[in-house]
């Protein structure tokens, strides 16, 4: 399938996915970009090489980076201080490309191989034991971070979005079978006096639209996005 020009624009971000730019994620400000909607000076883990890099592509010229969305600079990698770490999990769910290990109630630690320094991770700590420690001295934006290790957290980055689908999806059917489980349960219940049957029939009617909820909410996620 022939690339678009959102693809071609990925493919020179650097996939940190820091949402520095003002998007979830570097996809999402690539197709902004191919659709006009935002400017490509605005990914400072890209730098000035990024920008020119866009650029490039476009057919514009070179232009400053938008320093409001950040300076460029080195790499940086997450470090936890394991000895305060509370194990609350909330840097693991932050992070996009599941670069932290660890789990409820047990100490964190960070695979730096992995980390790409979105520094998403740092302020959902509830103890400030997160920190950010520069990798690459004096080297910036692509000097710092090459191709391959960009590839890497693009790989990363959409095993996790895969997995939390797969996993809302699995969580999805549990709770369908429970409620058709409930409804069952419900639908053979005696009812010895109207009211009883007035509110088994509440009580059916309750669980029914919860189940067409759910299901509706399975078709829709298995719809795809033209």
């Amino acid at each position: 399938m022939p690339s678009t020009l959102a693809d071609q624009i990925e493919d020179l971000l650097p996939q940190t996915q820091c949402t520095k730019c003002g998007y979830p994620a570097c996809r999402p400000y690539a197709v902004a970009i191919a659709d006009g909607l935002a400017r490509y000076n605005q990914c400072p883990p890209g730098g000035q090489e990024g920008v020119a890099r866009l650029a490039n592509l476009l057919g514009k010229p070179v232009i400053a980076l938008n320093l409001t969305h950040g300076h460029e600079r080195a790499r940086l990698v997450a470090i936890i201080e394991e000895a305060y770490c509370i194990g609350c999990t909330l840097c693991i769910q932050a992070c996009p490309v599941d670069a932290i290990l660890g789990a409820a109630k047990q100490m964190h630690t960070v695979l730096p191989e992995l980390c790409t320094g979105c520094d998403l991770c740092v302020a959902p700590c509830p103890v400030d034991c997160i920190s950010m420690v520069n990798v690459s001295a004096e080297k910036t934006g692509w000097d710092a971070w090459t191709e391959t290790q960009a590839a890497q957290a693009r790989k990363h980055y959409e095993s996790r979005q895969t997995r939390l689908v797969r996993e809302q999806q699995e969580n999805e059917e549990r709770l369908l079978a429970k409620a058709r489980e409930k409804l069952r349960a419900v639908s053979s219940e005696p009812a010895l006096s109207a009211e009883q049957a007035a509110e088994k029939e509440r009580k059916r009617q309750i669980i029914s639209a919860a189940i067409e909820r759910a299901q509706q909410r399975k078709r829709d996620s298995e719809t795809p996005e033209s």
